[in-house]
C-alpha cells in the first residue's frame, strides 16, 4: 500500500459526455467515481475526491472541494485546492475517466519519482498524460499564478518544471471515457 495520498479529479464539467462522467454507472458500481474510489483504496492508503460540490455524491469519502471560482472547470482550481487542504509534499493524481490505469501502471509512476522533481507523468506513444501521475509542492505558486492568469494548460506547465516521464505503451490502460462511445467501448472491456 502506498504512502502518498491520491486524489481523484472529479470536478470537470463532462461536455463532451452530455452528463457527469463521474455519476455514470461502471462495472458492478453505482458510478464511476465509486468504482474509482473502491479500486483506488486498495492501492493507497488515502484517497480523496477532488469536486466542485461533494453533494452530488451519496456515499462518504474524504471530499476537497474546489475554491470557488467564476465556472471555471479546470483541474487548475482543483490543484491550487489541493494544496490548500493537503499536507503532505507529494500526491498521485488521476481522473476520474480513467478507469483502466492499473495497480502495474501506478506503482510504476510512484517508483520512478524522485524528491527533487516536480512531478512524475505517464505518457504513451509521445502523449503526456498530466491527470496521471505524482505532483509535488513546489508546483504550488506556479498553479496558483496560472490560476490568477487563467491558463489552465497542464501540458505548458510540465513542459517549464522538472518532470520525470514514464513511458507506457498500453494504450488501453490509459483510456479516457469522454464520450459516450468511448464509455461504451469501456463497458465492453470492463
Amino acid at each position: 500500500m502506498l504512502d502518498m495520498p491520491c486524489v481523484i479529479f472529479a470536478g470537470g464539467k463532462s461536455s463532451r459526455m452530455g452528463e457527469d462522467k463521474s455519476l455514470l454507472p461502471f462495472s458492478t458500481f453505482k458510478t464511476l467515481i465509486q468504482f474509482q474510489l473502491f479500486r483506488l483504496s486498495k492501492i493507497f492508503k488515502t484517497v480523496y475526491i477532488s469536486c466542485k460540490d461533494k453533494n452530488k455524491f451519496d456515499f462518504d469519502a474524504n471530499f476537497i472541494e474546489d475554491v470557488k471560482t467564476d465556472a471555471v472547470f479546470a483541474p487548475t482550481v482543483g490543484f491550487v485546492t489541493l494544496f490548500k487542504n493537503i499536507d503532505e509534499d507529494r500526491f498521485f493524481v488521476l481522473s476520474v475517466d480513467s478507469p483502466f490505469v492499473g495497480v502495474e501502471e501506478i506503482l510504476r509512476i510512484a517508483q520512478a519519482d524522485e524528491d527533487e522533481l516536480d512531478a512524475t507523468i505517464a505518457k504513451t506513444d509521445g502523449r503526456i498524460q498530466p491527470l496521471c501521475g505524482v505532483y509535488h509542492r513546489s508546483l504550488s505558486n506556479k498553479f496558483v499564478k496560472m490560476l490568477q492568469n487563467n491558463d489552465h494548460k497542464l501540458g505548458h506547465l510540465l513542459k517549464n518544471s522538472n518532470v520525470k516521464y514514464v513511458s507506457f505503451t498500453n494504450e488501453e490502460a490509459f483510456l479516457n471515457l469522454n464520450n459516450p462511445h468511448e464509455y461504451e467501448k469501456a463497458l465492453t472491456l470492463i
